[in-house]
């Protein structure tokens, strides 16, 4: 077990000292010791004075277990990416016609539980955990962070490069720039848009000022008769 060495336990930024607890690797257990987890990186170390210590940004996830079917005692569990020589096991002799898969595309991954003989200090050991592991940033996502970062997007040098740009004008602009041809063809769409709508308000029954000329004109040369025979019925009648 090379991973675990002797060193002394950690004075500064101990947000959580666990005494009695049990270290577990891959299912097996490196024995009893105290876990301290401090502002710099999380250590446990065996009452020899023998441990290992995992640095924050190397640790993907961190929970507390109560399922007794995954494992039989509540825990911490902890996941850090990174490989340990406990957890190596001896290859399997490949058989004919395999090929050989290459671990350089594979994440190494492991799974260490500590479980105190204190259950009660689950979530004080949790709440340490997160504390301390967002003093530990990932730099991976700092990175993200900074893509769009740097000089201003410029964008005439960008339409430049892309070659022809449609230019666009007012209309006054516009009609500075048509020729002859241009503003007599203009000229004879607005005469005949102006007679189409024209034509529409009529159609439609909208009264403008010579639409209620006409109407009243009309009132009276039409209805004049009609009343005069009105009155010649009359006097007939009578």
């Amino acid at each position: 077990m090379s991973f675990l060495k002797r060193f002394p336990p950690p004075a500064d930024g101990v947000r959580h000292r666990q005494p009695d607890t049990e270290a577990v690797l891959a299912g097996r257990s490196l024995g009893a010791g105290t876990l301290y987890i401090a502002e710099s990186r999380l250590s446990w170390l065996e009452n020899s004075g023998v441990g290992f210590s995992l640095d924050y940004p190397t640790i993907s996830l961190h929970a507390v277990s109560r399922d007794l079917n995954a494992y039989p005692w509540e825990h911490l569990y902890v996941m850090v990416n990174a490989r340990f020589e406990e957890e190596e096991t001896k290859e399997a002799p490949m058989a004919e016609g395999e090929e050989e898969d290459s671990d350089d595309d594979v994440e190494p991954i492991a799974e260490f539980r500590f479980v105190p003989s204190d259950k009660s200090a689950l979530e004080a050991m949790f709440s340490a955990m997160c504390e301390c592991q967002a003093l530990h940033p990932d730099p991976e996502d700092e990175d993200s962070d900074n893509d769009y970062e740097g000089d201003e997007y410029d964008v005439e040098a960008r339409e430049l490069e892309q070659g022809d740009i449609p230019t666009f004008y007012t209309y006054e602009e516009g009609l500075s720039h048509l020729t002859a041809e241009g503003q007599a063809t203009l000229e004879r769409l607005e005469g005949m848009l102006a007679q189409s709508v024209s034509s529409q308000y009529n159609m439609a029954g909208v009264r403008t000022e010579d639409s209620i000329r006409e109407f009243e004109d009309g009132m009276e040369v039409d209805i004049a008769p009609a009343v005069a025979g009105q009155f010649e019925d009359a006097e007939v009648d009578h």
